[in-house]
C-alpha cells in the first residue's frame, strides 16, 4: 500500500506542477509529500525531480518512470471502475477531437455502432488537425497520432502505426526504385504543406531520426489528395500505414526505403487524469481499441 502511495503521490506532484500544490489537494504538510518521494527514490535508487517545494523539474528517469507510473495506476482505477460499474450504463454526453484525415476514414465511421450499443449517449466529434487543448476546450478523449508528452494527460495506445514511403507500381517502373534516401532527390515526392511551410520525411539514419526535406511538383496540405496522387502514380508519398495499409494489400502501392522507416507514432487516445473516470469515456476507448484490433480492419479503406 505504501508503494502505491508513493506512486501516486509523485504522479500527482507532476501534475499539479509542486510539492506544496499536492500537499493542498491531500490537506497534509509539504514535508509529508516530500518523505514519500524520498522514500520512493531511495526505493528505486535513482533521482526522479529536482525539486523544492515551489518547483520540479522531472529528470530523465523521471520522464520514463512518470509514464509507466500514469499507465499502472490509471489501469488500477479502471479494474475498480470496471467492478463498481459493471451493471451500469454509460450516459451523458462525449466531446471527441480526432484529426481530420484519420477521424474521417477511423472515428466517424465506427461512432454509430458505437451509439447503437449504448443507446443513453451523445456526442460531438470535432475534427481538427492542431493539437488541442484536452482540459482547456473541455475534450472527452482526443484521438492522437503521436507520442505523449502532457504529463496532465493520460494516453491509452489504440492502434500501432508506422509511416512508409510509398508509390504506385506503374511509377516505379517508369522511374526506378529509390535504395536510399539520398535517392530521393532523383524522384517526384508528393509533399504536405501546412501553415505555408513543407514538412520533410523523417527516416532512420546512422542510429537518429533524420528529417530529409524533399522536392516534387505537387505538394497539398490534405493528406488524402497526397494518398490519391501517389495511386495515381503521380509520384512518391510518405504515409501513415493507417492511410495505405488497403492498397498495400490490394497492390496499388508498394513501399520503398522500409529498412530506412522511422519508428512510427502509434494512435493513442488521450484524456485528462481523473479521480474516477467515466463510464462513457471508458467505453467509447474499449470500442474503438477493439474495433482496431481485428485482424482484417486496416486491409479495407473504409467507405
Amino acid at each position: 500500500m505504501d508503494q502505491f502511495k508513493q506512486l501516486s503521490t509523485f504522479v500527482d506532484v507532476v501534475a499539479r506542477g509542486s510539492l506544496s500544490a499536492a500537499a493542498r489537494a491531500e490537506g497534509i504538510a509539504p514535508a509529508m509529500i516530500g518523505r514519500r518521494l524520498d522514500a520512493l527514490e531511495q526505493r528505486l535508487g535513482v533521482k526522479l525531480l529536482q525539486r523544492t517545494t515551489r518547483k520540479i523539474a522531472l529528470t530523465n528517469e523521471g520522464s520514463a518512470f512518470l509514464e509507466d507510473c500514469q499507465r499502472i495506476l490509471a489501469d488500477l482505477e479502471n479494474a475498480e471502475s470496471a467492478v463498481a460499474e459493471r451493471s451500469a450504463t454509460a450516459t451523458g454526453h462525449l466531446t471527441i477531437s480526432a484529426p481530420a484525415g484519420f477521424g474521417r476514414q477511423h472515428v466517424a465511421p465506427l461512432l454509430p455502432s458505437f451509439l447503437a450499443e449504448h443507446r443513453d449517449l451523445s456526442l460531438t466529434l470535432n475534427l481538427n488537425d492542431r493539437i488541442v487543448d484536452v482540459i482547456g476546450e473541455g475534450v472527452d478523449v482526443a484521438i492522437r497520432i503521436a507520442t505523449l508528452s502532457d504529463s496532465n494527460l493520460i494516453g491509452v495506445k489504440l492502434a500501432a502505426n508506422k509511416r512508409v514511403v510509398v508509390a504506385a507500381p506503374g511509377y516505379l517502373k517508369r522511374h526506378g526504385t529509390p535504395q536510399t534516401p539520398d535517392e530521393l532527390a532523383l524522384h517526384n515526392c508528393l509533399a504536405i504543406s501546412t501553415d505555408g511551410s513543407q514538412r520533410g520525411w523523417t527516416f532512420r539514419l546512422n542510429g537518429k531520426n533524420m528529417t530529409l526535406k524533399v522536392i516534387g511538383n505537387m505538394v497539398c496540405n490534405d493528406g488524402e489528395v497526397l494518398h490519391d496522387w501517389a495511386v495515381a502514380g503521380k509520384g512518391l508519398a510518405w504515409r501513415s500505414m493507417w492511410e495505405v495499409a488497403a492498397e498495400l494489400e490490394s497492390g496499388q502501392l508498394v513501399t520503398v526505403l522500409d529498412e530506412f522507416a522511422a519508428a512510427g507514432n502509434d494512435v493513442y487516445a488521450v484524456f485528462a487524469q481523473r479521480q474516477h473516470l467515466p463510464l462513457r469515456i471508458r467505453a467509447l476507448v474499449d470500442f474503438l481499441r477493439h474495433a482496431y484490433d481485428r485482424p482484417d480492419y486496416w486491409r479495407s479503406r473504409p467507405s
